[in-house]
């Protein structure tokens, strides 16, 4: 059994921002934050899934992530299937998955090595509240000017094949083993739930909803897998603590109770399931007066230092 408030770490990024707003306040001496984190507190814990805010304010490397199988081959625990849920983006962001046309494993690495590899993915716009469902395999990228909430598979095995001029090393044949070299599949559109839910995604490895409670309103909530809550609009409490924008919780094996303040509370939920649970949330009708009203908790952002990868295949996102 968990209910945790979540830990918060940011992680410096050559294509980051130094400004946070709304979602954090911290003062981050004029380091370009990429990523924020949401991390359990013991760092021994394994969690499956790995929720996270992005930040750009330059391009990503074109990359691409390897599925279980060829993970396992590799000797990791799990590849990385991910989605993007976008908060907010400027005027003509963009994002790419998969390419315009089919390629061979030939057509592909010589496009890597010419570069060419940049203008063959499908760009689109990128707008607020757009879910973007990234499999393992796909070819992709995101581009400057965006916010970003992103679930993924725990994993930082990331294979460079385009690195936007940066100079760095790539990931030319592990990249080809493990990249579909065609378009991205159809996405599938989000569905309400109910008045209060939306269901975003639902995959083989996570589904990933949305919650917006009116004001005032109190409810509780079922989590019996790994379950991750991300504040993205609004405030109220999780539990006994105030919560609000970029604040968010780990529940497993527990049930509390999700409090919207006086403008609402909207929240993305991440949960380690392929379907979404029927009674993961249901309205109280009134508020219960045992529930803390007043209680906070403020976790200071850790600024992460940047890792030595200690092998070229396994790194974080870049």
């Amino acid at each position: 059994m968990a209910l945790e408030l979540a830990r918060l770490q940011a992680v410096p990024k050559p294509w980051g921002s130094h400004d946070l707003q709304p979602w954090s306040g911290i003062d981050h001496h004029d380091v370009a934050i990429g990523e924020i984190w949401l991390q359990r507190d013991d760092s021994a814990l394994d969690p499956a899934l790995l929720l996270k805010l992005l930040f750009t304010r330059e391009a990503l490397s074109i990359q691409v992530h390897p599925d279980d199988e060829a993970a396992h081959a590799m000797g990791l625990a799990r590849g990385k299937t991910e989605a993007w849920y976008v908060l907010a983006a400027e005027p003509g962001a963009m994002v790419a998955l998969g390419l315009q046309s089919s390629l061979s494993q030939a057509q592909l690495r010589d496009a890597i090595k010419d570069g060419s590899i940049a203008e063959r993915m499908s760009w689109r716009t990128a707008v607020a509240g757009d879910v973007i469902f990234v499999p393992a395999g796909t070819i992709h990228a995101i581009g400057p000017g965006l916010v970003l909430a992103e679930i993924q598979q725990r994993s930082d095995t990331t294979f460079r094949l385009f690195d936007q001029g940066r100079q760095r090393e790539l990931h030319i044949e592990l990249g080809v083993a493990a990249a579909y070299a065609g378009p991205a599949a159809k996405q599938v559109p989000a569905r309400r739930l109910s008045d209060a839910r939306t269901l975003l995604l639902a995959t083989s490895f996570f589904t990933l909803e949305r919650f917006e409670l009116p004001p005032e309103s109190l409810w509780e909530l079922r989590a019996q897998a790994e379950t991750w809550l991300l504040v993205i609009a609004g405030e109220g409490r999780i539990g006994p603590w105030r919560a609000h924008m970029g604040e968010g919780c780990f529940v497993q094996d527990e049930t509390t109770h999700l409090a919207a303040g006086r403008t609402g509370l909207t929240c993305l939920i991440a949960y380690d399931a392929a379907l979404p649970k029927r009674d993961l949330l249901r309205p109280i009708a009134a508020r219960n007066p045992t529930i803390p009203a007043h209680s906070t908790s403020h976790r200071p952002l850790l600024l992460a230092a940047l890792a030595k990868v200690q092998s070229p295949t396994v790194e974080a996102r870049s």
